[in-house]
């Protein structure tokens, strides 16, 4: 028995709106006591990330062989659409999450998503994916920040690591394996539309899963409220100003975490963007191109089932600050690279980077935050690390039209090296140790 199950009410909840009602089984906290609706969380956010990676390998090919643009800024405009969607979808899911409930806001990311793979497969024009792109924003702010929402809901703070892992790990698995099943599609039958039928399933599948499968998990969350050790003084009632204010700025590991964040999907959109259009250039066909781009996520992915664990059992801040600088490392060997083997390791090293980072920085997210108001912190967070996506469609473009791939590479490694080094300096220790709660969540959480 976990200690978030010893900690837990042992009779039913009262009733409420979106959460259990009269009759039905006491709430309990932890991965074993939830385990069906957790695996099937699981396995609903590899749906997820499966409806994103149809673009990984495709798209960058699309806007330079299909619609012929020539700068690689206009060629990133749909990953710049995605991201500044995503980042602001993000903000709203966490308080749309808190005010109707969790499903009905993973309900409604599955149903914008219907329209996505038709808009890819038979779009006229570039504005067409572009727009699609918008969807795709919407789409993956509501569902995967609602399914990272759920699990910490049923996680309870024990394994908190290690359900942020395999909540990461199946999301960017399925991105793996669809950006390679979607080169091999390519490869034979053309970029256009055979790819995106995987996109049309993905998005069926997981729109009938949250509607008929998935429970409400937000009693969860109020449970594990009311036996909080803060619960004595009154649960902590913050505005949303308050909140953005605390987890951006106020609060040291909150704001390190957002910073972080931000720079991760920063260098990920760089590697979505123009790492395909690097490969290209220097005469990779469009099946090793697509490996290339599915062993960056398939090793994040992986290695997400083992560093979501272990930072529960070593901690959160000497992972980060690991995985960011292994990730500027990584970069560094992308930019000097010409061959596949070298590229091939480069991408490995980037996968292996970003899952030291990725789980850990949801984690400290969870343990900061007090339950009363952490689905709207999370938000914040992806706020900012999605919003990572556009700056880097941005800055990656820009350097890379006046100055070269090879530049915007090494510009986007240094501020990844940074970034390692910003989490080193300024986050504290967040990892609950023997049962005790990080200090910011029952003290003012501005300072």
């Amino acid at each position: 028995m976990t200690l978030a199950t010893r900690r837990s009410p042992q009779r039913p909840a009262p009733h409420r709106p979106g959460g259990p009602g009269p009759g039905s089984r006491p709430i309990r906290l932890g991965l074993r006591a939830n385990l069906a609706q957790f695996g099937l969380l699981v396995a609903v956010n590899a749906l997820v990330g499966g409806l994103l990676g149809q673009e990984r390998t495709v798209l960058p090919l699309l806007a330079a062989r299909t619609f012929h643009l020539p700068a690689h800024t206009g060629a990133l405009t749909y990953i710049l659409a995605f991201g500044a969607t995503k980042a602001v979808t993000n903000l709203f899911a966490g308080t749309l999450s808190d005010r109707y409930g969790r499903k009905p806001v993973l309900v409604a990311g599955w149903l914008v998503a219907l329209p996505i793979p038709a808009m890819l497969a038979w779009g006229p024009t570039w504005g067409w994916i572009v727009a699609a792109n918008v969807l795709l924003g919407v789409n993956q702010g509501l569902t995967w920040s609602t399914t990272v929402i759920m699990k910490i809901d049923l996680a309870g703070p024990a394994r908190r690591g290690l359900a942020m892992g395999l909540n990461e790990a199946a999301g960017y698995l399925a991105v793996a394996a669809t950006a390679t099943a979607t080169g091999a599609i390519a490869a034979h039958w053309g970029l256009r539309p055979a790819p995106f039928l995987l996109g049309a399933a993905y998005a069926a599948l997981g729109l009938g899963l949250a509607a008929t499968a998935v429970r409400e998990t937000r009693g969860h969350a109020r449970a594990e409220a009311a036996a909080h050790p803060a619960a004595a003084g009154g649960q902590p009632r913050l505005g949303t100003a308050r909140i953005v204010r605390t987890t951006s700025l106020g609060d040291r590991a909150l704001s390190a975490a957002s910073w972080a964040g931000m720079v991760n999907n920063l260098n990920d959109a760089l590697a979505w963007g123009l790492f395909p259009l690097l490969y290209a250039a220097h005469g990779l066909d469009l099946g090793r191109i697509g490996i290339l781009a599915a062993l960056y996520p398939a090793v994040w992915g992986a290695g997400q089932l083992l560093t979501g664990w272990w930072s529960d059992r070593v901690g959160r801040k000497h992972l980060i600050t690991a995985g960011m600088l292994v990730q500027a490392a990584a970069l560094g060997l992308v930019a000097v690279g010409t061959t596949f083997p070298a590229w091939a390791a480069a991408q490995a090293l980037l996968g292996a980077g970003t899952a030291l980072v990725y789980p850990t920085l949801l984690a400290v997210i969870g343990d900061v935050a007090h339950p009363a108001w952490r689905a709207q912190a999370v938000g914040v967070y992806r706020l900012w690390r999605d919003g990572g996506f556009a700056v880097g469609a941005l800055v990656a473009g820009v350097l890379a039209d006046a100055y070269g791939l090879t530049t915007a590479i090494w510009a986007v490694a240094a501020l990844t090296a940074a970034a390692g080094v910003t989490v080193a300096l300024r986050m504290y220790e967040t990892r609950p140790l023997h049962g005790t709660r990080p200090r910011a969540v029952t003290e003012d959480p501005t300072r």
